[in-house]
């Protein structure tokens, strides 16, 4: 039975992969967690973050990659912004995987052996 797991091209699944990685480091995760409330400038995100620029610049990088984040110049500053559509996404994907995943206990591959 096809499922719409099963649907996906190699080029959504590598970017699923892509998401999910991004989301996998803790330091990506404060700042998907500062960007939930405002759009912020890489300087404000630098000091709400107590990080150096140069490697909070490598993770927003890694998150607009990955479809997380956007990103808008307005003169000189570049201010950060969920991408919203993405993170409902992935919440559709994780939806699906829990109705496709069974609720009863696995039972043992071979129950005669010792």
């Amino acid at each position: 039975m096809a499922t719409a797991l099963d649907k996906r091209s190699d080029t959504d699944s590598g970017m699923l992969v892509a998401r999910f990685k991004a989301l996998s480091d803790p330091l990506r995760l404060e700042v998907i967690e500062l960007l939930r409330s405002q759009e912020m400038c890489v300087c404000d995100l630098c000091d709400r973050m107590a990080i150096a620029q140069s490697k909070l610049s490598f993770h927003l990088k890694t998150l607009r990659e990955a479809g997380l984040i956007s990103a808008r110049q307005d003169g000189r500053w570049i201010y950060y912004s969920l991408n919203s559509a993405e993170f409902g996404e992935l919440e559709d994907y994780l939806s699906t995987l829990r109705q496709l995943s069974p609720q009863w206990p696995a039972s043992p591959c071979a129950p005669n052996r010792k």
